[in-house]
């Protein structure tokens, strides 16, 4: 089972790194003025979210999912003494919603039909970084 943790903590590092980089590309995108900028953009953001994020995404859920089932399943059910565990599932689900949203966002550049200030990405940029350190705690503290 330390592989599938090894290959857990992997590609939630990758999908992290990803959640990390594609919205301050939308912040570069955003403030792009020519056509060629918008171009390049668009290729950087759809290999980052294809290409990285998204596989990264359903290996690190799955391992997780593995893991949750080998280890910790029946506690899980039960819910004594591992509030902790389901707070972190809860957090999972939301970085899923953002991880989705920034594929909506993606296409909306894509089409060219951004709304959005490079200010709204510097801020949207934020939010995987409270997420991870409240994952991070929850895990290793387990404070519930």
């Amino acid at each position: 089972m330390l592989w599938i943790k090894a290959f857990h903590i992997i590609f939630v590092v990758t999908w992290f790194a990803g959640l990390f980089y594609l919205p301050r590309l939308f912040v570069y995108h955003a403030m792009a003025e020519d056509t060629t900028s918008h171009e390049r953009f668009k290729v950087m953001e759809r290999k980052l979210y294809y290409g990285i994020m998204a596989p990264s995404a359903i290996l690190a859920i799955g391992f997780g999912i593995w893991l949750l089932v080998a280890y910790w399943w029946q506690p899980f059910l039960t819910a004594t003494g591992n509030l902790w565990l389901h707070i972190k599932v809860l957090l999972v689900l939301i970085l899923i919603g953002y991880h989705l949203y920034s594929g909506k966002l993606l296409n909306d550049f894509k089409h060219d039909r951004n709304h959005h200030t490079h200010i709204f990405y510097r801020w949207f940029n934020e939010f995987p970084v409270l997420i991870l350190i409240a994952t991070i705690i929850l895990v290793e503290v387990q404070p519930f």
